[in-house]
Parts: structure tokens; C-alpha cells; sequence
């Protein structure tokens, strides 16, 4: 249940008998009399003196008081949780929900919504899709590849040519796992066996899978630390106990130290131009946790979503899974959303085939398969090359955004307010600003020039993240590239205006 949120002040009886206006000697006689009490409630709800979190008094203590029957009190707060005011809980009480619905419903809608629902409270992932999509925005915000390199003629001839020849197959319903076709070119391009493949309307969706079939609430989960915001926000949802480990000093004995500590159900890394620091872990890191996880027979969910994007010469070392030789120890996460495009909502997870079949059952049950169109139409830009050729077109274009952004922000920003690394892959600058300086003040002055960049705190499962951004660099073009440094600079001068500005009695939280 969502916690209750009580005042002291008033969360005593008769802290919340003077919010009602009544008492045993006010209470009309009126029949019903349960009535009475639900129109008492539903008002002070309305008008806010009594606010949601707030306990309702124990039925009898209510009854008591008011000099009637525990079964008048009891049809009372049943109507108030019809009408989506109140919800009571086995063994805690009642507490209220929801004020009275503006709209014409007969109730709260809030307060039909499901406890657990209830705990879904960040927006981030949403806001950041928002910002992306919005034209009078410039978003560094969102993780977006190149989209004018994308094949459009390629992509336009394989859909003709697949309703041409397979339009039954595009429109009629397919296998929950994936298109037979679709998996076995996933299998050959990028590894694995056809049958450990299942076919996903994107990564998130697979980390949605991964932990309602993996996660028990309470389980504990090792994950980067920073790591990658949505699959926090995910096994948070589930109920995990999440814990960070430092990806950015990948210290084997850490690891260690927190299996033997937490015992986790699993381990969540993204160890190649890593989101959203752009590391890569060496080789030498990823064979001494596949040995820990083996050891301490925990699983790995390695997402690989940005191997694909190195903008070296130099191929990064072997993913987990194809250091896993028997692949009975990694499940691994992928998706074109950073190859191709994240409007196809496509891609895929490979893992031991009672995994895939579990997935499977669970992915059914709101998904019964992918859209078929656009597996058929991806697996023809796979089996033709094209998206091999795609890829050398589109990194290209990112190491020139990346230059580009780069060299505009190191010429207009003073190296003292905003210190990173260049990556050599992946589509991110982590930046590090002072200590005085925070991200989020940064954050609302770039929004004002309409410039939206993100802070570091959403990437970490504890405190972490108040003088830290991420900046997408594949997003805009390079012509781009100095206004957005500009904007930046200018921010960063204001919010270290408003430190200076701030009075020296007020301690800034």
C-alpha cells in the first residue's frame, strides 16, 4: 500500500472532527444516517481540510464518539471507498485517497487506481520522450541516434517488397516469441540460436519482462551505479532492493563484496559504451564477473544496446554473452531503437530457451507478438546488408556530432564548470560540475532557452547525481552543436550566479 502520509496536528480525532464541523451533539438525526457522514467526509475531502494520506478514525472509535452504530460507520466508509475517496487496508485502517472528481464520474477515479500503480511516480522516461518529440525543443536529453542517416529508400523498398510477397504473413497474427524468419537473421548478425531469441516492441519492454519473471519484491538486484534510469525505475517498480555498484571504478572485489553482503537475485550491467558514463569495461573486468556470477550463482542481464556504436577503429572487447560459451549464464538485451531508430519499437532478448519460454507466457498475456510488418521489414535490411551499411553511415555521423560538441563546448565552457571524458562509442557526454553548482538549477535555466539536458540524479539507485549531466551529442547536427554550447554556458554562468546570490543564512538543500 502507498504510504500514509499523516499530520500530527491533525490526525487526531478531534483534529479531524473540527476539520468535519461535526461532533455527536452537531450530527443530524437524518435517515440515513450514513449518508450524513459520507456528505461530512466527501466536503471536508473536497475543500482540503482533510488531505489524502490522512487515517480516517477506527470504526468504533468513530461510532463512539459520535454516539452511533459501529454498522452506520461501516456503511459509511464502504460508499466513501466506492466513490474512490478512502481505501482501507487489512490491519492498517482506512486513509483517504482522492478528492471528489471534477469531472461528471459518480467517483474518484485516483481512487480506483491500484495500490501498487500508485507507486509510479517518476516521469522522467515520459518527459524525456516528450521533450524529444516537441520541434520548438532542443533536446540533448533523450538517448536519439542520427535520424537523418536513417534508410528511409532502403527501409520503403523492403516494406513494398514484403506486402508484395508476404502481406498475409505481415497482417495476420505471429508467434509470441517472434517471427521464425525475423529470429533466425537476429541469430546469425548478432549471435545466438533462433530458439533463444524472443522478439520484443523494444528494450523496455524486455526489462518489463525480465523482472516480472526474475523479481520478487524484496529481492535485492546489483546494478551500475550510475546505470541506466529505466531499468532502475523497472526493478524498482517490482519491488527490488536495488544496489549500486561503482561501474566507474569496476572493482571486482566490490562485486564480490556485495554478493556475499545482498545475495542478489541478479546482476544488471550495460558493460559496452556504457549509458551513461560511455565506458567499456576491459576484457579482463568482464571475465572476472562472469566468474563471480558463476561462482556466487547469480545471472547477468547484460544490455547491449550501444555495442553496435563504437566510433573507433577498434571493435570493443566480446559482450558477456559471447564470453559466456555456453550461454547458460547471461541473458542479454538489444534493440535498434540507437541503430535504427526508436520509433520502430523493436528488439529482442536472447537467453536459455525456460527463460524465453517463461518470457514468452508473461509477454502474451499484453502483447500476444510484435508487430509483424516491422520484423520482416528489419529482417530484409538485416539479410541484405543494409543495416551493416547503415551502421558505417551512422557512425560516421556520430563521431562528427561528437567532435563537434566536443569542441564547442570546450571553447565556450570554462573546463573548471564542466569536466568530462570523450567517449569512444555510444551517444553520451557524462559531465561533472562543481560542488557548488547543481545539475537540476542547470537543468531549469537551459529549459528557459529551451534546451532541455538531463541530470545526473535519475542514473543513480541512492543519492547520487546533484552536480552531473548527461548530454546526448548523436541527437542534433553538428551545425547545432555551438548553439547548444552556448546555451549550456549561459547556464551554468546563471546557476553559479544564483549560488553567489543566495543569501549566506540559507543552506541551500
Amino acid at each position: 500500500m502507498p504510504k500514509a502520509v499523516v499530520r500530527q496536528a491533525d490526525q487526531s480525532s478531534n483534529g479531524l472532527y473540527r476539520a468535519l464541523g461535526v461532533d455527536a451533539k452537531t450530527l443530524p438525526r437524518t435517515r440515513p444516517l450514513y449518508r450524513r457522514i459520507v456528505a461530512l467526509f466527501e466536503h471536508a475531502i473536497a475543500r482540503g481540510a482533510v488531505n489524502a494520506g490522512v487515517q480516517l478514525p477506527p470504526e468504533r472509535d468513530l461510532a463512539s464518539t459520535l454516539k452511533i452504530s459501529r454498522a452506520t460507520v461501516v456503511s459509511a466508509y464502504r460508499e466513501l471507498e466506492a466513490r474512490g475517496l478512502v481505501r482501507g487496508y487489512v490491519g492498517r485502517g482506512t486513509f483517504v485517497s482522492a478528492k471528489p472528481d471534477a469531472a461528471s464520474a459518480p467517483f474518484a477515479w485516483r481512487g480506483k487506481i491500484a495500490a501498487s500503480a500508485l507507486q509510479v511516480t517518476d516521469t522522467t522516461v515520459r518527459d524525456l520522450v516528450r521533450a524529444a518529440a516537441d520541434p520548438n525543443l532542443m533536446s540533448l536529453a533523450a538517448g536519439v541516434p542520427a535520424l537523418d542517416c536513417f534508410p528511409t529508400d532502403a527501409f520503403q523498398r523492403a516494406m513494398n517488397h514484403v506486402l508484395a510477397t508476404h502481406a498475409d504473413a505481415a497482417w495476420r497474427h505471429g508467434p509470441t516469441e517472434g517471427m521464425p524468419r525475423f529470429r533466425a537473421a537476429l541469430a546469425e548478425r548478432f549471435g545466438g540460436e533462433p530458439e533463444h531469441i524472443l522478439v520484443l516492441a523494444g528494450a523496455q519492454q524486455g526489462l518489463d519482462l525480465l523482472a516480472r519473471c526474475l523479481i520478487d519484491p524484496g529481492d535485492a538486484v546489483i546494478i551500475d551505479r550510475p546505470g541506466y534510469l529505466g531499468a532502475i525505475q523497472t526493478f524498482r517498480n517490482a519491488g527490488a532492493r536495488l544496489v549500486g555498484w561503482d561501474i566507474t571504478r569496476a572493482d571486482a572485489d566490490e562485486l564480490e563484496e556485495l554478493l556475499l553482503r545482498y545475495r542478489p537475485k541478479l546482476i544488471y550491467t550495460n558493460p559496452t559504451h556504457h549509458n551513461p558514463t560511455g565506458i567499456t569495461l576491459s576484457i579482463r573486468t568482464r571475465r572476472e564477473l562472469l566468474d563471480l556470477a558463476a561462482r556466487y550463482r547469480v545471472p547477468i542481464v547484460e544490455d547491449d544496446t550501444y555495442r553496435e556504436l563504437a566510433l573507433t577503429g577498434t571493435a570493443p572487447p566480446p559482450s558477456l554473452f559471447e564470453l559466456d560459451a555456453a550461454h547458460t549464464l547471461v541473458i542479454r538485451l538489444n534493440t535498434f531503437a540507437k541503430m535504427l531508430a526508436p520509433g520502430l519499437r523493436l528488439g529482442w532478448i536472447t537467453a536459455v530457451r525456460p527463460i524465453v519460454d517463461q518470457l514468452a507466457l508473461i509477454k502474451q498475456q499484453v502483447d500476444p507478438h510484435t508487430q509483424n510488418l516491422s520484423q520482416l521489414v528489419v529482417c530484409q535490411l538485416v539479410e541484405q546488408g543494409v543495416l551493416d551499411r547503415h551502421l558505417s553511415t551512422l557512425k560516421a555521423e556520430h563521431r562528427r556530432r561528437r567532435d563537434a560538441m566536443v569542441q564547442a563546448l570546450r571553447e565556450h565552457v570554462p573546463a573548471s564548470q564542466l569536466r568530462f571524458s570523450v567517449p569512444d562509442g555510444g551517444m553520451y557526454l557524462w559531465c561533472q560540475l562543481p560542488a557548488n553548482l547543481r545539475a537540476r538549477t542547470v537543468q531549469d535555466r537551459a529549459l528557459r532557452e529551451s534546451v532541455v539536458v538531463l541530470t545526473g540524479e535519475p542514473f543513480y539507485v541512492d543519492r547520487g547525481g546533484d552536480h552531473q549531466l548527461r548530454l546526448c551529442y548523436t541527437a542534433q547536427p553538428p551545425g547545432r552543436a555551438l548553439h547548444a554550447a552556448k546555451t549550456v554556458a549561459r547556464s551554468l554562468a546563471a546557476a553559479a550566479h544564483d549560488v553567489i546570490d543566495e543569501p549566506r543564512n540559507v543552506r541551500v538543500v
